[in-house]
């Protein structure tokens, strides 16, 4: 049995992670989020709600006390500081096993028209931030999976292939049904993609933008 801490707990593909891993595992999972009223418990034996700031040290650490994995599904202005904080506490509370949310762009890797289209649409330093925030991650000593999503859907499939860094983005999106896939798929194979920062796309979506705009 592993012991999951979910931080940023109520966003979309943290709820999808979660429900799967209570579905097909028998993980436990400790539900991280600022205002624990948000979200409601579906097995108290298995699941935990924890409020917390994660740009706090503090509040962090103490939620990851007896952990096994942190999985990062955070975002906003303050991602860099975010993931300073989850540095920082993971190594005062002993962790190594990072997943941690990020998105595509950040190493200027999507080619083409469709390359220049994302980052019009990711403008006003929102690529700059994601990506300061991954600097912080790549240069601890965590054994971390940066996992860089496509542009994401609602579609109720799970279909996705990896790029890795140093490779040209493939497609154009995916489901967050595949990302939370992805998640819970390392989760309980914690051994793979250490230490990579991996693209995820649904096969054969390329084009200039994705299917939905």
């Amino acid at each position: 049995m592993t012991n999951v801490l979910i931080l940023g707990a109520n966003g979309q593909i943290a709820r999808l992670a979660a429900q799967q891993l209570l579905d097909d595992t028998d993980n436990k999972l400790t539900l991280f989020l600022r205002n624990k009223d948000r979200l409601s418990v579906h097995n108290e034996s298995r699941e935990t709600l924890f409020e917390g700031d994660a740009t706090s040290e503090v509040d962090l650490e103490k939620a990851m006390q007896g952990q096994d994995i942190v999985y990062a599904n955070l975002g906003n202005r303050s991602i860099e500081q975010q993931a300073k904080a989850v540095v920082a506490a993971m190594g005062k509370a002993g962790l190594k096993r990072l997943i941690w949310i990020s998105t595509l762009g950040i190493y200027d890797e999507v080619p083409g028209s469709f390359g220049k289209w994302n980052h019009q649409m990711l403008d006003g330093g929102y690529l700059e931030t994601y990506g300061a925030a991954a600097k912080v991650i790549e240069g601890s000593d965590l054994d971390y999976t940066i996992i860089r999503p496509a542009w994401l859907s609602n579609k109720d499939t799970v279909n996705y292939e990896f790029t890795h860094k140093g490779e040209d983005f493939k497609g154009t999106e995916v489901s967050r049904k595949s990302i939370a896939d992805v998640v819970v798929k390392l989760t309980q194979k914690p051994d793979q993609e250490v230490r990579e920062s991996i693209g995820v796309n649904q096969p054969n979506t390329d084009g200039d933008k994705p299917s939905f705009y």
